[in-house]
């Protein structure tokens, strides 16, 4: 069983841990909305600029620390944090003395859609220069921009146009 099933289906061990993901004692299971399991994984300042550094190839804690500046023991935490619910995996590089990188699994490569859309609105609203960094597709050099797309119709639309609808695992 994987951190993240363990804490989602046994919360009171998962708190002991202290990896609660917004259930507590006497919850009857994980958070209704996907949005705000997901913060609790992965929704501080800390752990959003790790994985920026994972993305672009920072995976060493001393890198990362010194890269960031962050406290020794914050980082220590948050890396802690993102293996156990399977987002990193630790592997070793060096056995004397014992040195280990940070790695980026499937769970989370997926998040770079959503890294890409902070950085992207931060760069529309927050940046009077314009964007510190542009990010392109790496084979033929061209601006990377996000969107949404139907499969069904074959049509780019924008946010205005998305519906939400109960799910399989909506509570009753």
């Amino acid at each position: 069983m994987s951190a993240l099933q363990d804490r989602l289906e046994r919360p009171d061990a998962a708190v002991a841990r202290g990896v609660t993901g917004g259930v507590e004692p006497g919850d009857d299971g994980p958070p209704a909305c996907s949005i705000e399991q997901a913060l609790q994984l992965v929704g501080d300042r800390w752990t959003m600029l790790i994985l920026r550094d994972a993305f672009r190839g920072i995976r060493r804690f001393d890198e990362i620390r010194r890269d960031l500046g962050t406290p020794r023991a914050v980082l220590a935490e948050r890396l802690r944090k993102l293996v156990d619910a399977g987002i990193l995996q630790r592997r070793r590089y060096q056995e004397h003395p014992p040195r280990d990188e940070y790695r980026l699994t499937d769970m989370g490569r997926e998040l770079s859609p959503i890294l890409v859309a902070l950085m992207h609105w931060g760069d529309r609203w927050l940046q009077d220069a314009g964007p510190p960094t542009v990010l392109v597709h790496e084979p033929c050099g061209t601006d990377v921009h996000l969107g949404f797309h139907c499969p069904a119709c074959g049509v780019d639309f924008g946010p205005l146009e998305i519906a939400s609808r109960p799910g399989p695992g909506a509570r009753p």
